[in-house]
């Protein structure tokens, strides 16, 4: 784990892998495509080069005519279209001149939503951590609660991808606001209930927050999870996020101080409670309470790592250490187990033995891009400087988006044009 609690190449090089469309891709011939706002999951470089792959021409809309306009994902919810789409954008589109499409839309037209298109890049749960500006336990309470879903999992590593990275920005600006995750699972499942037919409705769904209200926008109209639909914009109630949040978290605490005593509690309620202790960051009670869950069940590898990931939280190393060591006994391919022991070890200056760790989640899991940056460093530490080279080269190959790629690319001397 980094501090931040992870903790020449050619043009070609830098626009990424090419993809070689898929037989069940639409041909552009010669659509004029243009974007608008931030994207998603790839630069925009990348995005152009991959409409003149599929046979588009990529325009700048604020400027050339265009057949379609792509709206990054990380745009949307699109609360007010006037700020990035222009009244000659949205009059073509009214007339049908002009198609206006999401990002995923795009991609699932294209079919770069399989493969390795750079639209299918997918992120570690450090890697997210790092690119929002959250600590990574944020990351795994999100995952635990289903708030954001990973593409997929290996080896218990999950990965997500870009539309996972723009439902993590949402969920950290909530955070920002002072929501708590327990609070905004709440209100998801409110929402859920108005539409039962969407099953992940932040995902989904153009949720905009107002104070302690929770809308969907359908048109010119705000409507309640109770299906009661606003018009009156300057009459919503502005209240204070983080006080709901403080309430939220209040109310919380008297549920546990009414909890029965542990005996009368099963193995899974008492890791409920832990985790839930730990999200409102009692995390010395949440880690007596993993303790005695795994004392009345018996230890489990998940459960063995999550704890070590909080002791580690709370400063204790050597405990840390420890209970990912059992994770692993428990299970030898829990390659982010292996991952982070490496970490802890090199950062109590046990070089040698973090390399170790890093060689041995790297057999389970060759494409593993945290570990070889974390591999790498551990080598230049230890003046092994052509073996951390080939990890450096292997991270950015693997992730060259990453919060960290810059990192790689000075220590390897790569300018980017």
């Amino acid at each position: 784990m980094s501090d931040t609690e992870h903790e020449m190449a050619t043009q070609s090089e830098l626009d990424g892998p090419v993809v070689e469309p898929t037989e069940s891709a639409v041909k552009l011939d010669g659509l004029r495509v243009g974007f608008v706002g931030k994207l998603g999951g790839v630069t925009k470089r990348e995005a152009q080069q991959l409409i003149r792959e599929h046979g588009g021409t990529p325009v700048d809309p604020s400027r050339e005519e265009a057949d379609w306009i792509v709206i990054g994902a990380d745009e949307l919810p699109l609360a007010d279209p006037e700020t990035l789409l222009t009244a000659d954008m949205r009059e073509a589109a009214a007339t049908g001149s002009l198609e206006i499409i999401s990002e995923t839309q795009l991609w699932q037209r294209l079919g770069e939503m399989d493969g390795d298109s750079p639209a299918k890049r997918l992120y570690t749960p450090a890697m997210l951590a790092d690119l929002l500006q959250v600590p990574l336990a944020t990351i795994r309470q999100w995952c635990r609660r289903k708030l954001i879903v990973p593409t997929k999992t290996v080896h218990r590593l999950p990965y997500f991808d870009f539309q996972e990275v723009a439902t993590a920005r949402q969920l950290a600006a909530m955070l920002a606001a002072g929501a708590s995750a327990a609070m905004i699972e709440r209100r998801l499942a409110e929402l859920s209930r108005y539409l039962p037919e969407v099953e992940r409705p932040l995902a989904q769904l153009p949720i905009i927050v107002e104070g302690q209200r929770w809308l969907l926008r359908e048109g010119e109209l705000l409507v309640e999870p109770s299906g009661q639909r606003r018009i009156d914009f300057d009459a919503i109630e502005k209240g204070n996020l983080a006080e709901l949040a403080e309430d939220e978290a209040a109310g919380e605490t008297l549920k546990f101080e009414q909890l029965p005593p542990p005996h009368e509690l099963d193995p899974l309620e008492m890791l409920d409670f832990a985790t839930s202790l730990e999200e409102l960051g009692r995390m010395e009670e949440a880690a007596d309470w993993y303790r005695a869950a795994m004392a009345a069940g018996g230890p489990q590898p998940e459960v063995c790592f999550q704890l070590a990931e909080l002791l580690y939280r709370l400063g204790d190393t050597s405990a840390a250490r420890e209970r990912y060591y059992m994770a692993i006994e428990m299970d030898e391919d829990f390659v982010e187990a292996r991952a982070n022991l490496g970490c802890v070890l090199a950062e109590t200056g046990q070089l040698e033995l973090a390399v170790a760790a890093f060689e041995g989640a790297l057999a389970f899991h060759p494409d593993y891009p945290d570990v070889h940056y974390h591999m790498a460093r551990a080598l230049d530490d230890l003046e092994r400087l052509e073996e951390a080279e080939r990890h450096w080269r292997e991270f950015l190959e693997l992730a060259p988006e990453s919060p960290w790629a810059d990192e790689a690319r000075d220590r390897l001397g790569i300018i980017e044009t």
